[in-house]
């Protein structure tokens, strides 16, 4: 009885260790939890912001009036632009029981024409039980950066940017991973933009497939019925896509011509082609992913944008049609560098309309980058070859442009640097706003990057 006496203390003891621990572990828990709330909202509210910018970025570009002098409703402005984000960050933290008031809203890239990164910082108390009081109470700060990036998939984990093997031989855009001619790419777009309206989810579950892809399957299963001999099918040509799933093929039935798709076989209820655009394997078809085209001779016209000052048009019409490049791809670039500045000089040390850097401008013969005529010709010059040794791919030739061809030959893709990002959804979104993109514009994706 005595020992058993003498024990319970010690029992009580360890039992009150035991509860004491739990309500810590409790209280840790709680603050740890509340703290990986604010994060969630401090990222949906950066995703938002940069949601609404995507989707903005295009009214930056058109002009503020109509032809007879009346404000343009279509037109945005940057302040409106960035208070749309603003806004909408706002909504996104209210929705998820982040008080809107702690958000810090910046935009990294401020002094730019069309900001592309948001950057959104929330400060809060938040104790060890998760509230805003109590024991251990201290101020606690989370970060979130979301950017609008151009979504060219090509390159990215070594999948190729342009086709090679036979068949199509042009630039490649990927959707779900799968690749197809550009074009086919934005009608798919809005093809499942319709079906998603429609309570309907559409899958690709096949694309472009090389001839030496198609010899793999043949080999597998060499029935005619079934798969295609190398050399004969259209998926070849990057025109072709097998959708899913069966639930979706009703729609398709009934919708995809709208889009310019076609149920190729009464047998395969899943395989549909584009039709809308040039023929399947065609050297047409090859130069649709070129995006702004080389038409240098022909962009002299009514294709240079409105945005281009009059005393710069000529010497882009002129240095286009020497180099065979696009003049609004030109003017697009030059507005993004400089706004037209013949003596803008970046820290880094560019210089001029097109901001050389010292050992380019001297590469390319270009004795003064301030003399806005010979800098243009040099640019016309740099962005014919840039085009040439990237298959014609104005993303690719554009983030070469900012960040070097030996960076973009490395991945076949635009690196993963935020500031050549954004540089080439700058430029093809000035592209997108005159008008100047040939087979659809490039969609432009968001993404949190911290």
């Amino acid at each position: 009885m005595a020992e058993r006496a003498q024990a319970l203390p010690a029992v009580l003891g360890i039992a009150i260790l035991i509860v004491a621990l739990a309500l810590i572990g409790v209280a840790i828990g709680g603050a740890a939890t509340a703290k990986g709330r604010l994060q969630r909202g401090a990222d949906l509210a950066a995703l938002s912001a940069a949601r609404s910018m995507r989707d903005d970025l295009d009214r930056l570009f058109v002009p503020a009036t109509l032809p007879g002098g009346a404000p343009n409703p279509a037109h945005l402005g940057r302040a409106d632009y960035l208070d749309r984000a603003r806004a909408a960050a706002a909504a996104a933290a209210g929705r998820n029981d982040l008080d809107p008031e702690l958000l810090d809203l910046s935009f990294p890239e401020a002094s730019s024409f069309a900001p592309l990164r948001v950057r959104v910082r929330v400060e809060a108390r938040i104790g060890l039980g998760g509230g805003p009081d109590g024991p251990g109470a201290a101020t606690t700060a989370v970060v979130a950066e979301a950017e609008v990036t151009p979504a060219v998939a090509a390159g990215t984990d070594g999948a190729p940017a342009m086709a090679t093997g036979g068949g199509y031989s042009g630039a490649l855009a990927y959707r779900q991973g799968k690749p197809m001619r550009p074009d086919v790419a934005a009608a798919f777009d809005r093809m499942a933009a319709a079906a998603r309206a429609a309570g309907v989810a559409l899958v690709i579950n096949s694309a472009y497939r090389s001839d030496a892809e198609q010899r793999r399957l043949w080999s597998a299963n060499p029935d005619p019925r079934w798969v295609a001999p190398p050399g004969t099918s259209l998926h070849r040509c990057g025109t072709e896509l097998d959708l899913g799933p069966a639930g979706a093929y009703g729609w398709l039935a009934a919708n995809a011509g709208r889009f310019g798709f076609i149920r190729r076989y009464s047998w395969e209820a899943w395989h549909y082609g584009f039709t809308a655009g040039p023929e399947p394997c065609s050297a047409e078809g090859d130069r649709v992913g070129s995006g702004a085209a080389a038409d240098g001779r022909a962009a002299g016209g009514p294709g240079l944008p409105g945005f281009v000052p009059a005393r710069f048009r000529a010497p882009l019409l002129a240095a286009a049609a020497r180099h065979d490049v696009s003049a609004a791809l030109l003017a697009a670039q030059l507005m993004a560098e400089s706004s037209f500045d013949p003596n803008a000089v970046s820290p880094a040390g560019a210089r001029g309309i097109a901001q050389f850097m010292p050992a380019t401008a001297a590469a390319y013969g270009l004795r003064d980058p301030f003399d806005p005529v010979a800098a243009i010709d040099a640019q016309a010059r740099l962005m014919g070859e840039l085009l040439a040794r990237f298959g014609g791919s104005v993303e690719l030739a554009l983030a070469a442009y900012n960040a070097g061809p030996g960076a973009v030959s490395a991945c076949e893709c635009i690196p993963p640097y935020p500031e050549t990002r954004a540089y080439v959804a700058r430029i093809l979104a000035l592209l997108e706003g005159a008008g100047a993109l040939s087979g659809g514009p490039p969609p432009l994706e968001v993404r949190l990057v911290a």
